[in-house]
């Protein structure tokens, strides 16, 4: 073992400058939300930011969206393949959204890294990546689920220089621009991206000038040292074997029979790997999942389950191998499409947390989580005496997330590699002809168990123009959340066209082009997750708290729980 894995740390300065790190991130996170103009930025922060040495070693991150660590280190990868040292200077930024050309992970996440001089000398970089509501391609908001070849999704952009000398190339950004049906919103946000990563570089050479520049060089070592080595030690705590689970997608994004998503975890000394032989033939719509957004996505899971205090940086990622068979969905060959990968990226992590149950203590167990990132997109044109205005709306929707060892599940909350908010309904109803007509949970969709999984999120949509467009992408319709230790499963999800009223439609759970017109409704209700232990362990506190917040039904109280405790729960309600 080298000197530099032996030797010891400066704890208290590793901490200091570690926080200092994510405090600059936190400072263009900042940036980012006063100074965008798309929703999907400033309301909903469906954007990361993050720190690069000059060797593209991940620094730190800002605590937003975990599948972006995949397109941040993926474009900071292929702009060091793509140009050497001595061709990058000074007041450069580039520019790069393709999952096979520039380790992206989908079209409309377009990243911005700018490298930052100290003396004349490449010091590191600054990083940030935005979702864009529409970058062109076959659907407004330039993700269908259905989508069978990544040039139906929009514009592709290899790495290329967007700024030279600190002048932002204004042809460039007019060409990507023209390509949105959003031009406007594009040319402005992309401009904001470049000012946000200009004040993380401004921070970090304040950090430079406070402690000296060896120093720092001396500090990313040891910080970097020491989470490799943190990890390694968690790992080898672990018993060592080989464990599966295997978690099911409905459908590969254009119908057909259900899609398996197989992960094995081996543990082996200080070794994790993770194999994902078994998981099923790349897809023929768009839930295929690059290089990129498969490493964030087995990133995240290592930390959350081994060591959710680990630092955010590339010495994490040492310990873990990841293997995917080329030509599945989980390494799929180009110009495969993959605008909705999350949703299966969402499994993927179901299937990691899945196999690592039999590898953790009872305490650390999770049961499945509904484990989807549902999406909602509705476009239209808006017309105000002789002006037409093109607009898209789209929102990510939580679920339940899976019942604990000693814990119900949340309600309504994203899980996994997602971390974006809700829109507001104040903020849609302002900017879109949209009316919210609910916007609750579903009741009895956590499973049930002795503790209960988390309920899933009903939200109905009225349209107040013609012609309204309508995509959307879910999944967990057929099977939902799986239960531990006697733990029921969770409730599925559904998509439904005018609710309620006789001319009610059942949906697909991928549906693109789907049109409304003024008056008519979409309605999405997601899964729940799924129940921890028997349903007769379950306290009759629990129980009648339940049936008095309106969570679970009576009826179906009486089917999970049976008569006998359910009166003694409604008993409790009356002397309580």
């Amino acid at each position: 073992m080298n000197q530099a894995i032996t030797r010891a740390f400066d704890a208290i300065a590793m901490e200091v400058f570690s926080n200092r790190m994510m405090s600059i991130t936190e400072e263009m996170a900042i940036t980012m939300v006063r100074s965008s103009f798309s929703a999907q930025i400033k309301e909903r922060r469906d954007f990361s930011v993050g720190l690069f040495d000059d060797r593209g070693r991940l620094l730190a991150q800002g605590t937003h969206m975990p599948i972006h660590l995949g397109s941040l280190m993926g474009a900071m990868q292929a702009i060091l393949k793509r140009y050497s040292a001595d061709e990058i200077s000074d007041g450069d930024a580039f520019i790069c959204n393709d999952p096979y050309l520039a380790g992206g992970t989908h079209l409309p996440d377009i990243s911005i890294v700018t490298p930052i001089y100290h003396d004349g000398r490449l010091l590191a970089f600054a990083a940030n990546i935005g979702h864009h509501s529409d970058v062109g391609g076959s659907v407004p908001g330039s993700i269908s689920a259905k989508a069978r070849t990544i040039f139906e999704e929009g514009l592709r952009i290899p790495v290329i220089r967007i700024a030279r000398n600190g002048v932002v190339d204004a042809d460039l950004v007019n060409l990507i621009a023209a390509n949105s049906r959003l031009s406007e919103q594009r040319g402005l946000d992309l401009r904001v991206q470049i000012a946000t990563n200009d004040r993380g570089a401004e921070q970090l050479l304040e950090l430079v000038r406070q402690m000296g520049e060896a120093e720092m060089r001396a500090a990313i070592e040891d910080t970097l040292t020491y989470t490799a080595r943190r990890l390694r030690r968690r790992i080898a705590d672990l018993p060592e074997g080989t464990h599966s689970f295997t978690t099911w997608l409905d459908d590969d994004g254009n119908g057909g029979d259900m899609v398996p998503i197989k992960v094995a975890v081996t543990v082996d000394g200080e070794q994790l790997l993770i194999d994902l032989d078994g998981t099923g033939a790349q897809a023929r719509g768009a839930l295929n999942v690059s290089e990129s957004a498969l490493r964030a996505t087995i990133y995240y899971c290592v930390k959350s389950l081994l060591d959710p205090e680990l630092l955010p940086n590339s010495g994490m990622f040492e310990a873990v191998k990841i293997c995917a068979p080329l030509g599945t969905l989980a390494n799929p060959r180009a110009p495969a499409a993959n605008g909705a990968r999350t949703i299966a990226c969402q499994k993927i992590a179901g299937a990691v947390f899945g196999a690592f149950r039999n590898i953790l203590p009872p305490e650390r167990v999770v049961a499945s989580a509904f484990d989807v990132l549902p999406t909602i997109n509705l476009s239209g044109e808006i017309t105000d005496g002789d002006s037409r205005r093109f607009y898209v709306f789209g929102e990510s929707i939580g679920g339940g997330s899976g019942a604990r060892h000693e814990h119900d599940g949340m309600d309504a909350t994203h899980v996994h590699v997602t971390n974006s908010l809700n829109m507001p309904t104040e903020a849609l109803e302002n900017e879109y002809p949209l009316l919210v007509e609910e916007y609750g949970l579903v009741v009895d969709s956590g499973g049930a168990g002795r503790q209960r999984g988390g309920l899933g999120i009903a939200r109905q949509i009225r349209a107040l123009c013609d012609g309204t467009i309508v995509s959307a992408r879910s999944d967990s319709h057929k099977r939902g959340a799986a239960g531990v230790d006697g733990g029921r499963e969770g409730g599925r999800a559904r998509l439904l066209r005018d609710a309620d009223t006789p001319d009610e439609q059942v949906l697909e759970s991928k549906i693109a082009g789907v049109i409304l017109e003024r008056g008519q409704t979409l309605r999405i209700e997601t899964a729940g997750g799924g129940g921890f232990g028997p349903t007769q362990d379950r306290s009759i506190e629990a129980i009648a708290a339940d049936l008095a917040d309106g969570v679970i039904s009576e009826a179906a109280a009486l089917s999970d729980y049976g008569t006998d405790m359910v009166q003694r729960a409604q008993s409790w309600l009356l002397e309580h």
